[in-house]
């Protein structure tokens, strides 16, 4: 049989594309602020990450010109030879003292972030623990490690300790994101973190959506709950309020210098690039001196849900800037969403596997950057697209 017979048959994607109800992949021929250019024609982008609207901050563009202009374009090996710059031990000192951690460690990606870190803490006889919501890079983690992996029921914490009850005394590490990215609640850490003191677990946040975003200084989600130095490790993206690429995590000393020597994702691929490490780094700068933006975004997000919940809409458990529009049928989905792409509005329609049969959704993501204006004309058309489809 020929391997690729597989691919001869795929034909999902052919058959959405050409009944006009094909949502990926469009090309973006502007810069990722509130508002995107696709093929000549401006809209509201409410599909995006870039919770503090930092892409086109002047800082940040003139910080990669600048590293571009001393370090190249690129450092042409791994962090573990020859791709180690100055400024990857800048920002990771900065990192940890950022999060109030003993050391940080920066990787070219968060998925490979998540990849690197739980394939190489979780060994053999370990059990890793998981919410059934978590990202795909936690669960492709788990799957290359050589521990046992188990699940809990999203946010149950009678589930979860049903969980821990059956692990006895092995090596546990419980994993949860802190703002789930689909549904835009949040982890309960409190409880979480109860239960792994009870067991003998330790705690893995994926802060992916919440850095710059949750708490008071926008440490994320242990933060949020006062709970900084009771989690044992967090990671993050560089790819949301951070407007670059990469990933980092930050933990104890030794866990750190363990993942930095044996992490075959950190060892074998090359190393950030001096352009997207120098953003991070003026980045970083920004979270902590205006505070104001992650105010503004909340503000925007409360506006959202409200006008949202007051429409009618399902917007499921969500607490952040990351609203689902939940629709159930994945058909209705696509043709909501291709109606609000015909009005000029940019979101994203998730459907299974990324999301539980039968919880087709919508989903709206938020920025400090996006004008009143902007998120009216955004309610206005999810009133007349929800009314026209029944939905409302």
């Amino acid at each position: 049989m020929d391997i690729f017979e597989k691919c001869f048959c795929y034909t999902a994607a052919k058959e959405a594309r050409e009944s006009g109800y094909y949502p990926y992949f469009k090309p973006i021929e502007s810069g990722q602020g509130s508002q995107v250019i696709i093929r000549g024609r401006r809209m509201i982008m409410i599909g995006s990450n870039n919770y503090l609207g930092l892409t086109s901050h002047p800082k940040l563009k003139e910080a990669a010109i600048k590293a571009v202009e001393k370090y190249g374009s690129g450092c042409t090996g791994s962090r573990f030879l020859n791709g180690t710059l100055d400024i990857h031990e800048e920002l990771e000192a900065k990192l940890a003292e950022f999060m109030g951690k003993e050391a940080a460690l920066v990787f070219s990606t968060g998925f490979q972030t998540n990849l690197g870190t739980i394939s190489t803490v979780v060994g053999r006889g370990d059990i890793v623990i998981t919410d059934r919501a978590d990202h795909a890079s936690i669960l492709d983690g788990c799957r290359l490690s050589f521990g046992k992996l188990m699940k809990f029921k999203h946010n149950d914490m009678e589930d979860l300790e049903r969980v821990l009850k059956t692990c006895g005394k092995k090596g546990k590490l419980i994993i949860v994101d802190g703002i789930f990215s689909m549904e835009g609640d949040i982890a309960d850490l409190p409880n979480i973190v109860k239960l792994a003191k009870r067991f003998g677990a330790r705690v893995m946040v994926d802060d992916a959506h919440s850095m710059g975003v949750l708490g008071e200084n926008g440490r994320g989600t242990a933060e949020h709950f006062d709970l900084m130095d009771e989690v044992d490790i967090v990671m993050a993206t560089f790819s949301k309020s951070f407007a670059s690429i990469g990933g980092f995590v930050v933990a104890k000393e030794e866990v750190i210098d363990f993942i930095k020597h044996n992490s075959r994702a950190l060892i074998f691929s090359a190393s950030p690039p001096p352009a997207s490490v120098a953003v991070v780094l003026a980045a970083l700068e920004i979270i902590k001196d205006e505070p104001e933006r992650r105010r503004k975004l909340w503000e925007n997000a409360r506006m959202m849900l409200e006008g949202f919940k007051g429409m009618g809409f399902d917007t499921g458990t969500s607490q952040t800037p990351v609203v689902p529009i939940i629709i159930g049928d994945q058909m209705k989905t696509f043709i909501f969403w291709r109606q609000l792409f015909n009005e000029g509005i940019f979101a994203n329609p998730a459907i299974p596997p990324a999301v539980p049969p039968g919880r087709s959704l919508i989903r709206t993501s938020y920025m400090a950057t996006h004008t009143k204006d902007e998120l009216n004309r955004v309610l206005e058309v999810f009133g007349k697209v929800g009314k026209d489809l029944g939905i409302i």
